[in-house]
């Protein structure tokens, strides 16, 4: 790490409280490790996430930021990790999501779409009830971060969680934007939307797996969560399937769009 972190980060702490100051920590950021993309996301519950900042072309903001909040995030590994108490600091994409991740019908429908490399954020509290997270994204032509990079990236966590606190510190007070559509009621959860779908009332438990399936969990992680056997979780999907009359995850995902308030 040069010298140039050191100017460029003070820079940042100028711009404290003004617009400058993510697109400023972002230039530092980008003296520690190489990037090509960074997206603030602020969470609150299960109301759609706010974005604070991006830098992305319009192509791309379509994904990365409408189409997300549109209802994807609800099974994203980083909104559900801020919302699970992970430490602050650094994380990245791959330690945080679930066992099948990769092969779930949320990757190959939505996160595949991104066409990244890898994914990590920066996740800090600035006071409730936000939490946020400031991702760094490398697109596909590149490789993952490299050892030294997170090594370095880590170094400098602890200052950029204290500036991004303080910037962000007074969120919950700003008056909120109109949304492009209505957020999800208070106190709903990922399970619950599938109280209202298909001809017979799914089960609490069968809701739960439901939505476990979706943000790519195996039979035997879900077992563990929920403390049941893997046969019973099996048993369960089965039985889900049946009553929403559908044969596959990719359908389960598209009923779980439809049942999202605003976009059924």
């Amino acid at each position: 790490m040069d010298g140039g972190w050191h100017a460029a980060f003070a820079e940042a702490l100028a711009a404290l409280e003004t617009p400058r100051f993510a697109p400023t920590l972002v230039r530092a950021l980008d003296r520690v490790a190489v990037f090509d993309f960074c997206v603030a996301f602020a969470y609150r519950g299960e109301a759609r996430p706010l974005c604070l900042f991006e830098n992305f072309g319009p192509a791309r903001r379509d994904i990365f930021v409408g189409l997300y909040q549109a209802g994807p995030y609800l099974l994203d590994p980083f909104y559900h990790a801020s919302r699970g108490g992970v430490a602050p600091g650094l994380h990245r994409m791959r330690s945080l999501a679930p066992d099948r991740f990769y092969q779930s019908e949320y990757y190959r429908s939505y996160y595949r779409q991104t066409g990244l490399a890898e994914e990590i954020g920066f996740f800090l509290w600035p006071g409730a009830p936000f939490s946020i997270v400031i991702s760094l994204m490398r697109d596909g032509h590149r490789s993952a971060f490299a050892a030294a990079e997170i090594r370095r990236l880590q170094a400098v966590a602890p200052v950029v969680l204290a500036a991004g606190a303080r910037h962000w510190q007074g969120l919950a007070q700003e008056p909120r934007p109109a949304e492009p559509a209505p957020a999800l009621p208070s106190g709903m959860d990922l399970a619950a939307l599938f109280d209202g779908v298909g001809d017979r009332r799914l089960t609490r438990r069968e809701c739960e797996v439901a939505a476990l399936v979706l943000r790519g969990h195996s039979s035997e992680a879900i077992a563990r969560q929920l403390r049941i056997a893997a046969g019973t979780v099996k048993i369960h999907r089965k039985n889900l399937y049946a009553k929403l009359g559908i044969a596959s995850q990719a359908a389960l995902f598209s009923l779980f769009l439809s049942a999202i308030p605003g976009r059924g």
